[in-house]
């Protein structure tokens, strides 16, 4: 989304200092209206952003909201943006949003957090806070964050926690692929997630934790597939909608424990499908039971 129109910005702040006999010394003393509204229009003519509010106080480089209302109008998705005071700047146009700031998309994405800057130009948000994102079996929780307001493309910056729950479509489909057990992924570091390619990077410390295995990692990539009833869904409602895991990759330093079993490798590839993991570069096996050995090779190990 390309936001435009921001000439009629100009042209309302133009039209109240007309309106109120405004000049440049009286603007620097405030100024109050309610009920305000601003739009932007792009091509076509049609309505790409608007900011409402409860009221507004009108300072000589900025203006003090109320009660804030923002939306973004793209073409596969529409983005909501709520928060009980906010900023306008009126000389870049970027606003900062505080007290129970809310992002809500229409593909029913919904993330909150304190406090926000938003940056319509660039179609940035970014925050220091504590996030949490959520919708429908997938919450994430984080300090920090920035990436795109339709939340397609994100990147938490630490102590980051999702939580993977049993979807309701794994649970009337038990031959599928979909989370069936719960499944939580911590990590230290910075958690990037790319919505259309169906990834989500996981840095520093990362832990996975089912209720069949525990997986230690320095980087881990986590893979989702659409289930047969998804193909034709847009792919941003994929990965945070009802998921189905394909695969977890882990690098540098990986220690998987099965029960009392523990294994070593610098990399190791986690196959939802059959539960199998594939161990590669310089694998070492930890057993305390000799059950399933006949499952186990040396070299590049498989254990199913």
């Amino acid at each position: 989304m390309k936001f435009k129109g921001t000439a009629l910005v100009f042209i309302f702040f133009l039209f109240f200092s007309l309106a109120f006999g405004a000049t440049a010394d009286s603007q620097k003393s405030e100024q109050q209206i309610g009920d305000f509204s601003l739009s932007g229009y792009g091509e076509k003519g049609k309505k790409s952003w608007d900011l409402a509010g409860k009221s507004a106080d009108i300072f000589t480089d900025e203006v003090k909201l109320k009660d804030v209302n923002g939306n973004l109008y793209g073409k596969d998705e529409d983005i909501n943006l709520t928060a009980k005071t906010g900023d306008f700047n009126k000389a870049n146009g970027k606003v900062h949003l505080e007290k129970n700031v809310v992002i809500t998309t229409s593909k029913g994405a919904k993330l909150t957090t304190d406090s926000m800057d938003w940056d319509r130009k660039n179609q940035l948000v970014t925050t220091k806070d504590r996030v949490n994102i959520e919708k429908d079996n997938i919450n994430i929780t984080a300090i920090g964050a920035h990436g795109e307001p339709n939340l397609k493309k994100i990147a938490l910056n630490k102590d980051v926690r999702v939580d993977i729950n049993p979807s309701l479509k794994a649970a009337a489909d038990p031959g599928g692929l979909g989370v069936k057990e719960k499944t939580m992924i911590t990590c230290e570091g910075s958690l990037e997630i790319d919505y259309e390619k169906n990834i989500a990077t996981f840095n520093k410390d990362v832990k996975v934790e089912r209720p069949d295995l525990t997986i230690y990692s320095d980087r881990m990539d986590l893979y989702f597939s659409a289930g047969k009833d998804n193909r034709q869904e847009n792919k941003t409602s994929q990965i945070m909608g009802n998921n189905k895991i394909d695969k977890i990759v882990a690098r540098g330093n990986v220690r998987i424990v099965r029960g009392e079993d523990t294994s070593y490798s610098e990399e190791a590839v986690y196959t939802a499908a059959d539960s199998r993991v594939v161990l590669s570069g310089r694998p070492k096996l930890v057993f305390y039971s000799t059950e399933g050995l006949e499952n186990a090779s040396f070299g590049n190990t498989r254990i199913k």
